[in-house]
């Protein structure tokens, strides 16, 4: 399999609103975590931080400039591989033992880690078989409702357990941003993790429906607009029956 170098490994893309959309272009799509970082007056923010195969703070100098809160959006291995990298990270309080001890099992690595994830891999030290998220015990525990502040922007934690206990989604309400995470994106989601829970799924796609979103940037697949995030959740509530 072609070998990618490190510097090479991480792609940039401005959306708006400050906001800039990083990603790892050689796992493939449906695996591919959405790291989005978050421009602030006093502090950014960083949703999730990707698989871990090679360091976010060493290739992607937008992330180390400033101070940051790097938060977790859930602990499933493809988006908190970088945490341990952070001296400030934020996690929903359901999920702060998996991310202070993460084992293969609890973030899902097995049974997804494998070479066939990659459409190319890097050139770095890597093992799938031996793949393992680090230990990034929470400084900031996060419930619903609270606030992160960034200065001159502030997001509302939204907790959205379904998918995971400790899903969040993060809410710009000056900006009608919509930070998801893997509750609701535009691509197959998925409801039937070891953790998740159906009727908890349910209400938590109609408390997003509530929301007056302009656009969503979600855990997986490229963003949307309001509209169609609530052309997604409609049709899905349909086809639970509700």
């Amino acid at each position: 399999m072609t070998r990618i170098p490190p510097k090479n490994w991480y792609r940039q893309r401005a959306v708006g609103d400050g906001i800039t959309w990083i990603d790892e272009p050689y796992i493939q799509e449906f695996y591919r975590c959405n790291i989005w970082h978050v421009r602030g007056r006093d502090r950014d923010l960083m949703v999730d931080s990707g698989m871990g195969v090679v360091s976010l703070r060493e290739w992607v100098p937008l992330v180390s400039e400033r101070p940051l809160d790097a938060v977790a959006s859930h602990t499933h291995f493809d988006h908190i591989g970088c945490h341990h990298e952070f001296p400030c990270r934020l996690c929903h309080s359901a999920e702060a033992e998996i991310l202070a001890d993460p084992t293969r099992a609890n973030t899902l690595a097995d049974p997804y880690v494998t070479d066939e994830i990659f459409d190319a891999l890097p050139d770095v030290p890597y093992s799938s078989t031996t793949y393992a998220v680090k230990a990034a015990p929470a400084t900031r525990i996060l419930e619903d409702g609270d606030m992160i502040d960034l200065g001159d922007r502030q997001f509302e934690v939204i907790h959205t357990p379904g998918h995971s206990p400790g899903g969040i989604a993060l809410w710009e309400a000056a900006s009608g941003v919509l930070i998801s995470g893997d509750l609701v994106y535009d691509g197959p989601l998925i409801e039937d993790t070891y953790h998740a829970d159906a009727e908890a799924y349910i209400s938590s796609m109609q408390r997003l429906a509530r929301l007056p979103v302009r656009v969503v940037h979600g855990g997986h697949f490229p963003s949307f607009s309001g509209a169609r995030l609530t052309d997604i959740i409609t049709t899905w509530l349909k086809e639970k029956g509700r």
